[in-house]
């Protein structure tokens, strides 16, 4: 009996791969990098998997099941779309932030624990906006990841610092240029945007000295329970962001 032969998915499409980039270089939105030099990152009190609290910070919000809430990808998807400073509502629809440094399992079977560290969940330095049906190849086509990492080495100046993924960072760090990388990112000798890379706008200026605000708000606050003060404060040092500091 003869079997139904099947090879892998990935192979399958290798030849196409070279188009598939073509279009993620064409559509990817990027955070401008003087957005995230004044504000790296935006959500410091919470990561993927984390509980989910009311706005007292007093109480883990349920489902009307039951079941404790914890953040999925919502905040983070929130403060990308501020950091480009889209206009909305109504948010365009049939994007997808994606996550640069994340995944790094092909199984998908690990705990993802970069986007689990809150000083790496909503750093724009690590997120894209993709269109929805892209999403899946930047998550398990290795080759589509490292070309996403190198432009956003070139273009913040920044590779992730988390242990998980120290031998990547290296690699990114040395320079090197996957196969494949679009003509139109920025390497260290082509000093350019790439293309959907989002003004820094009076817009998100806005947004970025709002959200300092707040973070101001709430570390002067110590009602609020569950917000985990020391951690935010350890997570704005880590990336050296001055509260009071202007939005150039």
């Amino acid at each position: 009996m003869t079997a139904f032969e099947v090879p892998d998915g990935l192979s399958e499409i290798e030849h196409e791969l070279p188009l598939v980039m073509e279009m993620i270089a064409r559509t990817a939105r990027w955070v401008h990098p003087d957005t995230f030099k004044a504000l790296p990152i935006w959500c410091p009190d919470t990561a993927r998997s984390r509980p989910r609290y009311d706005a007292a910070w007093s109480k883990v919000l349920v489902s009307g099941k039951g079941v404790p809430k914890v953040e999925e990808n919502i905040r983070a998807a929130t403060a990308l779309v501020e950091a480009l400073g889209v206009k909305t509502p109504p948010k365009p629809k049939n994007w997808t932030v994606c996550h640069i440094w994340g995944y790094d399992d092909e199984n998908f079977a690990g705990k993802s624990n970069v986007v689990q560290d809150p000083r790496f969940y909503s750093c724009v330095g690590n997120m894209t906006w993709l269109p929805t049906p892209l999403k899946g190849f930047t998550d398990a086509v290795p080759q589509i990841k490292e070309c996403l990492r190198v432009c956003a080495y070139h273009l913040y100046g920044w590779a992730c610092e988390h242990e998980d993924v120290r031998v990547g960072a290296q690699r990114v760090r040395a320079g090197v240029i996957p196969e494949g990388y679009p003509e139109a990112w920025p390497t260290a000798e082509r000093r350019t945007l790439p293309p959907g890379t989002a003004p820094y706008s009076e817009r998100v200026r806005a947004a970025i000295a709002k959200r300092k605000a707040r973070f101001r708000q709430q570390l002067s606050d110590p009602s609020l329970e569950y917000f985990g003060h020391d951690a935010v404060r350890e997570v704005l040092a880590f990336w050296n962001v001055d509260l009071m500091g202007p939005e150039h």
